[in-house]
């Protein structure tokens, strides 16, 4: 890996942990949305990462070789966002303006709690990378004091 491959790794994990924190936001601002351009309730986005290393073996990894100079280690992206394939919550209320025949109007199936484990989840792997900046650039500074 060379001199700024960890600061490379560590960028690519700080933007996808960035969108995934905006897709969580965006599912709990939607939480209570009953219609969308599509027509339905508002669905659940997920965030799916891939790596953007090469794919190497299972037992090529074990033996040490990813680990060689020549390796190369990628970071991570985020490959798509997807709408989570659950159904609606329907919930009794005949004054709503979305409500069907029988009263019932179906909601986004958004649990908060759910959302703010994803949120605090995002938010830290952001915070540990952005930690992991930080260290590579004090070793990079103090390489280059060295070097004075």
């Amino acid at each position: 890996m060379n001199l700024f491959g960890v600061m490379e790794v560590s960028g690519s994990a700080l933007q996808a942990e960035r969108i995934r924190a905006e897709v969580v936001a965006a599912n709990m601002a939607n939480a209570e949305t009953t219609r969308t351009a599509a027509g339905g309730p508002y669905q659940r986005q997920h965030v799916v990462f891939t790596s953007e290393a090469p794919q190497q073996s299972f037992a090529s990894q074990l033996m040490g070789q990813a680990a060689s100079a020549d390796a190369q280690i990628g970071g991570v992206r985020v490959s798509a966002v997807v709408a989570d394939q659950g159904g609606s919550l329907r919930r009794f209320d005949p004054g709503h303006p979305d409500a069907d025949k029988d009263g019932f109007v179906s909601y986004p199936d958004i649990n908060p709690l759910t959302e703010m484990v994803d949120l605090m989840g995002a938010t830290r792997a952001y915070g540990l990378n952005s930690s992991a900046v930080q260290a590579e650039k004090g070793m990079v500074a103090a390489s280059l004091d060295i070097l004075k």
